[in-house]
């Protein structure tokens, strides 16, 4: 009964996620142009690197401020590798993919160093140490003009099967859509092996792991190389979208962003990166448009007054921000309708019937 009752509760979210697969697969058909490569391609992208951040923090009990410098390294590495005249840079021409490869294997690298660093500290102190490495990745590809400089790489090519990304949205859009599906499923599955459930263990009690012989800095270290991995793949198509990557797309401005997209999704539900990647996007272009608003004309600082009003608002109703406002309402609706809960009620019942010796149904 208890299988069969998880199933139950499992279904609703079930339906849910294939209702959205199948919404984001049609989407080319439904959406214009604009939605499509404007908006939806850039939620599924910055989704892609919140959910390194969310599995860190939800999974492994570390808030880290380093994934946009991840994020960004693996983008610069990429434009370094396969543009050509540019004043700043290497300039080297190679072959896309070969880029992308080295993008995400030498971000994946500085994740690991990283979590190495930083994998002996907890709380506020592993938030600033993070937060320093995210200023040395700024600071580091603002000065020195062999790998960018202050202006920037532009020009960076994608591979033919993505092709022009002006021309053709559609490629892009499905590319970050498998990649977000792929990050998601890979994700899922990690928590449930036993290096995932170690993991857990280290978040709720690494006292007490390391007491009965589990390494936890280096669960903390290949954690965090994981997560470099996930924000590697956001950073990559990060820059075949924008075709341009500099020190400000990795900037303070947007290490915050980052964490207010997850905050505003839910910190610790995984669903929660590209749900809250979905408010800030739409907020972020659609917000100068509101009557009333229009007048004033929202500069970027204005735009963050208005974005951290409703980063407010969503934690003082729900700490586990949207996902938790949503978690509320399913609880609310069971009891409402406590017919859908009759599987459940009853497995317990048949428990404590089998454990007293008394009749079974």
């Amino acid at each position: 009964m208890s299988l069969a009752s998880n199933e139950l509760r499992r279904a609703p979210g079930i339906a849910i996620g294939l209702g959205i697969l199948i919404s984001a697969t049609l989407a080319p058909l439904i959406f214009n142009t604009y939605w499509i490569s404007f908006i939806l391609t850039q939620v599924l992208l910055l989704g892609v690197a919140a959910a390194s951040l969310i599995f860190l923090s939800a999974y492994g009990g570390m808030v880290s401020l380093a994934q946009v410098a991840l994020y960004g390294t693996a983008g610069f590495v990429l434009g370094n590798v396969v543009t050509t005249g540019n004043s700043k840079g290497l300039n080297l021409g190679w072959h896309p993919w070969l880029g992308v490869l080295l993008g995400i294997a030498i971000a994946t690298a500085v994740g690991l160093i990283f979590g190495a660093l930083a994998s002996r500290s907890a709380g506020i102190y592993f938030l600033m140490i993070t937060l320093t490495f995210a200023v040395i990745a700024n600071l580091f590809f603002g000065q020195v003009t062999t790998f960018s400089g202050f202006g920037g790489i532009s020009g960076v090519r994608t591979p033919g099967l993505i092709g022009e990304v002006d021309t053709h949205p559609n490629r892009l859009y499905y590319a970050a859509l498998v990649v977000a599906v792929l990050v998601y499923a890979a994700t899922k599955y990690l928590v449930r092996t036993p290096f995932g459930i170690t993991l857990q263990g280290v978040r709720d009690d690494p006292v007490r792991m390391s007491s009965l012989g589990y390494n936890v800095p280096f669960h903390r270290m290949i954690a965090f190389g994981f997560a470099a991995f996930i924000a590697s793949l956001g950073g990559v198509l990060f820059v075949w979208w924008n075709g341009h990557i500099d020190p400000a797309s990795i900037d303070l401005s947007s290490t915050i962003d980052l964490l207010v997209i997850c905050v505003i999704g839910g910190l610790y539900r995984l669903e929660g990166a590209w749900l809250g990647a979905l408010v800030f996007v739409v907020i972020n272009n659609y917000i100068r448009s509101v009557p009333g608003l229009g007048h004033i004309g929202l500069s970027e600082e204005r735009f963050h007054t208005v974005i951290g009003v409703i980063f407010l608002v969503i934690i003082l109703l729900s700490p586990g921000g949207l996902m938790g406002i949503l978690g509320k309402g399913h609880e609310l609706a069971g009891r409402l309708f406590p017919g859908r809960q009759v599987a459940t009620s009853e497995a317990p019942a048949a428990t404590s019937r089998r454990a007293s010796g008394g009749p079974m149904p």
